[in-house]
């Protein structure tokens, strides 16, 4: 999905799905379906340089991709992990989260991949095998957030509703794995006036990044220093097994899910 800014970042920000007619013949796309309104799209599927010039020309500024594949849209291949700060939650204790995070999935054996989110936030990233669908991958995401919760019950919540929320606390939003939902692509700029960057970093960044520093005039140079630091997520696909298990547990101790 394309987030357009057609009057700039401080006018309105168009959400386009389909690509527009009269779009060059040239670019790919993938079809998805949206069964509840009996609709479909094709979405831009960014194979080439050419496609993102497009894109930008037509005023799009942020890149928004599922996290699922074109073989096979309806089987992710993406685990993302969102650690999105309250109001009053300071970007230490998204420091602390993404450590607790980090601690559980070594002990899953998973390897996850941070980047900065362009905002307040942090973003992880795992890759996972295609083998289950959107409703899974969620219920893992929810199993695997009440983890971190249960470590860190001061600075994490998984509360739904927004207005439950400590807004001192870190919503860990397992909810980003669902079906149609899409959060910025690594290396995507923002909409906003500063131009934040969406950019990968290592581990032991969290600990001194800050993400205002990464914007559209910081990140070439850093991106020609150090590479893509995403580059091997494709290495190794995790098994969601373990999580599933615990899904199983928590909702036979928690009761029902969340509403989401």
């Amino acid at each position: 999905m394309m987030h357009r800014f057609p009057e700039g970042v401080s006018g309105e920000k168009v959400h386009q799905k389909r690509l527009p007619h009269g779009a060059p013949p040239w670019l790919e796309t993938a079809r998805v379906s949206f069964p509840r309104y009996d609709r479909h799209a094709d979405e831009l599927c960014v194979t080439e340089l050419a496609s993102v010039i497009w894109a930008v020309q037509m005023s799009t500024v942020e890149f928004h991709p599922w996290n699922s594949r074109r073989s096979d849209t309806e089987r992710p291949d993406e685990w993302r992990i969102d650690l999105d700060p309250m109001p009053e939650c300071g970007f230490d204790t998204v420091r602390r989260v993404a450590d607790v995070a980090h601690e559980v999935l070594d002990e899953l054996g998973a390897v996850g991949w941070p980047k900065t989110s362009g905002g307040s936030g942090l973003h992880i990233y795992v890759r996972i095998e295609p083998r289950w669908g959107f409703a899974d991958v969620r219920r893992a995401a929810l199993a695997f957030a009440r983890e971190v919760e249960r470590r860190a019950p001061q600075d994490v919540t998984t509360t739904w509703w927004r207005k439950d929320r400590d807004p001192r606390a870190v919503f860990v939003d397992y909810n980003q794995n669902a079906r149609d939902h899409t959060i910025a692509s690594a290396y995507s700029v923002r909409g906003v006036p500063e131009a934040t960057v969406s950019t990968p970093i290592t581990w032991d960044e969290v600990k001194s990044v800050m993400p205002q520093d990464c914007t559209i005039a910081t990140v070439p140079g850093r991106f020609a220093a150090l590479g893509d630091l995403h580059e091997g997520i494709d290495d190794a696909a995790f098994a969601l097994d373990t999580l599933l298990e615990w899904a199983e547990r928590d909702e036979r101790d928690v009761g029902t899910e969340p509403i989401g």
